[in-house]
């Protein structure tokens, strides 16, 4: 059967700061799913990651299918208006643009689709950040898809030997979708000179080059390419599909045992080491760490089974205490140098005005003839 997976999620409110949405908030976004997506969906479901909250869909129209992306639209809508009510901080933060136009993309919430025809049985994980960028990703799906040492299935299986094709979009071209599209092994260093930056180059999607099925999609979206300045981080979201001819779900979920640095945490400006996190965890220190969740699931004829917690495993608490460590040891340097997020990511905030205005009281100091 040949099913669509989307996730199209939001920050449109929280309780206490960037922590967490309340709960009519997550249960006004569910009833709107659940009435007016009868006639859409296969299923769906409802979770949350830090201040944000996703709408997991299955259905059988297609990516970009526009209403699919006004039914998400339409419930962060009237999440809004309830964190209105409820005087929630940053309501309908993520919420750039107030006509809908036929897709989210472009609009504020973040979003990313796959089409594929189901096995028989299809394992797939949903990850979730927040306090990051989708540059998040680069690093766990780089190692996962292309590196032995975490994919030993490179080595020991027959479905992986010829590798996976890479696309890359330069997420700061804002004139359209300016993308690349690699093959590793033959461009395992190109494909590594692009994603060492992060805040420029993000994996967009990833597919088998031996069946040449999609095997994972990243949400692309940065908010601050969309409204001109800094609205919040852009919180990205991922769909991974995994075994046979990808890789295990243990293969994937290894290379996040690096606990490695983004950018994200307070104010989306610092450097801090990103944190696999159980389900629905909230943000707290330094507005943050920058965190990760991992449901897996499977879904058969469109219908999904419940969701299990990857993170929520006793050697994750070890990587959770490693992340705590590192984030608290480049806070220690708090806004010198490597501690602070790169200048590319600083122009949409209050900096770029500040050095204008002291550009101006520089002189130059001539020596003495």
């Amino acid at each position: 059967m040949k099913i669509t997976i989307s996730i199209i999620k939001a920050d449109v409110g929280s309780v206490g700061g960037h922590e967490i949405p309340s709960k009519r908030l997550i249960e006004t976004i569910e009833n709107h799913v659940k009435k007016e997506g009868k006639r859409l969906l296969l299923d769906y479901k409802i979770f949350h990651t830090g201040d944000d909250t996703g709408i997991l869909m299955s259905h059988i129209h297609g990516v970009n299918y526009s209403d699919i992306h006004k039914l998400a639209f339409d419930a962060f809508v009237a999440g809004t208006e309830v964190a209105k009510e409820q005087g929630l901080y940053g309501a309908g933060q993520d919420i750039l643009k107030n006509a809908f136009s036929g897709n989210v993309r472009g609009m504020g919430p973040g979003s990313c689709e796959m089409e594929f025809e189901e096995r028989p049985a299809e394992p797939f994980v949903l990850f979730a950040c927040d306090k990051t960028d989708p540059g998040a990703f680069n690093y766990p799906l780089f190692r996962g898809f292309a590196d032995p040492f975490h994919n030993a299935g490179l080595l020991l299986a027959s479905d992986m030997a010829k590798g996976f094709e890479f696309t890359v979009m330069d997420v700061n071209y804002t004139k359209g979708d300016r993308v690349i599209t690699l093959k590793v092994p033959e461009e395992y260093y190109d494909l590594a000179v692009l994603l060492r930056d992060p805040e420029h180059f993000v994996i967009e999607s990833i597919s088998s080059r031996a069946t040449g099925d999609i095997a994972s999609v990243v949400s692309t979206s940065r908010l601050h390419n969309i409204a001109g300045k800094y609205t919040g981080k852009d919180d990205p979201v991922a769909i991974v599909r995994t075994q046979k001819q990808f890789p295990s779900t243990g293969e994937l979920l290894s290379p996040y045992a690096t606990a490695h640095f983004v950018a994200g945490g307070d104010r989306g400006s610092h450097i801090v080491a990103l944190m696999p996190c159980k389900l629905g965890a909230i943000i707290s220190f330094f507005d943050g760490p920058a965190i990760v969740t991992a449901a897996g699931m499977c879904v058969h004829n469109g219908i999904f089974t419940e969701a299990i917690d990857l993170f929520d495993q006793p050697f994750w608490d070890t990587i959770r205490d490693k992340a705590s460590e590192k984030t608290y040891g480049i806070r220690e340097q708090g806004f010198f140098g490597a501690a602070m997020a790169p200048m590319e990511e600083l122009e949409y905030t209050g900096v770029v005005e500040r050095i204008k205005q002291l550009d101006s009281k520089f002189s130059i100091r001539r020596s003495d003839k």
